[in-house]
């Protein structure tokens, strides 16, 4: 199957949508560029659903406009839209084949038999799944189905794919597999992907930016280093990845955790903002810039408890009143921390930012606050 000529651009300009009194999407504006990977993020509720069944055409908004190739199609209806769509449930035909799946779009296109017959092998080909066209749906395993499903979505060449959250049903294992394949298929096709999914890790991994949403709302769009590195705000920085969140006083003079016996110093990223006088600031490092060791300096500390994953240790600290998690390297030979035992902690330079918590709830707050 030839890779399309390039995607289409897509972009959502100040996008409303209410269901009763929910705010599904609240003044949305997002630009897709063609031919791009943009993965959908947000929590249960957050609107990214709302916004990509707006865009496969299933749901009207309320306010608002979206473009596709720089023409509106807002108000047209989704078999009118040319874009191609992989369900959360695949959505295949038990009653017909892997090939007769693959060629039901163009059947209703009403494609020549030889062509159908020559882009369902390629599109099958594409999937690596050759020699399956004769196969029932309910013979292949879930990975399987979801190729047959992807090569649907394909098989008339769309210039905009829509996927709504395609690996959910998949096993870990099997997830991770299919991540790095869509990739892989998402460069040979060359169409405009927009994946909607509720997990960071697949997000990270897999689109060239990410936008987050968050009751309806755009918190942060960038790349997946941006948001992980350089978060906007307080709910960015602990839904992409762990971040820990400490109380910090004299700031900006002089930064510095309650209770610890130095300031920040080197460890605070001084490109980042520090935010306006506010009563509740905190400071925010991820696990693995908490750095722990057993001599040297370092704020003392003593271990919680202990979870082995591997490469890691995640390690629960008490410091100073205060709880943090700190992911240290597992390295074989070495002896591993234990429950109770005292160590000295610091963070790793410019590592740490420091986020105005006025706007997060106070159980969000004291939650966090290691």
């Amino acid at each position: 199957m030839s890779a399309a000529s390039g995607g289409q651009s897509v972009a959502v300009e100040r996008l409303s949508k209410r269901f009763g009194p929910i705010v599904a999407l609240d003044d949305v504006s997002i630009e897709v560029r063609p031919g791009e990977f943009l993965a959908l993020l947000g929590p249960s509720g957050s609107g990214k659903s709302t916004m990509l069944m707006s865009i496969a055409g299933f749901e009207q908004p309320d306010s608002g406009r979206i473009v596709i190739g720089g023409k509106p199609i807002t108000h047209l209806p989704a078999h009118r839209r040319e874009i191609g769509m992989v369900f959360q449930r695949y959505a295949l035909f038990p009653h017909l084949s892997v090939a007769e799946n693959v060629a039901y779009s163009l059947r209703r296109r009403r494609t020549s038999t030889d062509e159908i017959t020559r882009r369902v092998r390629e599109a099958l080909t594409l999937v690596r799944l050759d020699g399956y066209g004769a196969r029932a749906v309910d013979q292949l395993s879930g990975g399987q189905q979801q190729r047959v499903a992807m090569a649907r979505a394909l098989v008339f060449r769309p210039k905009v794919l829509l996927m709504d959250e395609p690996l959910s049903a998949l096993d870990k294992k099997l997830r991770q597999q299919m991540q790095l394949e869509l990739k892989l298929l998402h460069r040979d096709v060359g169409a405009t992907v927009i994946l909607v999914t509720h997990d960071q890790e697949e997000a990270l991994s897999m689109a060239d930016r990410v936008a987050l949403l968050e009751a309806g709302r755009l918190r942060q769009i960038g790349t997946p280093e941006e948001l992980y590195h350089r978060p906007a705000d307080a709910f960015v920085a602990d839904f992409i990845g762990q971040t820990n969140f400490l109380p910090v006083t004299d700031v900006p003079a002089r930064p510095r955790v309650r209770g610890f016996a130095q300031a920040l110093g080197a460890a605070l990223d001084t490109t980042s903002r520090l935010p306006p006088d506010s009563p509740r600031l905190a400071l925010g490092v991820r696990p693995e810039d908490v750095i722990l060791c057993r001599a040297g300096e370092g704020e003392p500390c003593r271990v919680v408890q202990v979870a082995f994953g591997g490469s890691t240790q995640a390690v629960l600290l008490e410091v100073a009143g205060h709880r943090l998690l700190a992911h240290v390297p597992a390295i074989a030979g070495e002896p591993r921390w234990v429950p109770d035992e005292p160590g000295l902690l610091r963070f790793r330079s410019g590592a740490c930012r420091i986020f105005d918590m006025s706007h997060q709830p106070e159980t969000w707050s004291s939650h966090h606050d290691a």
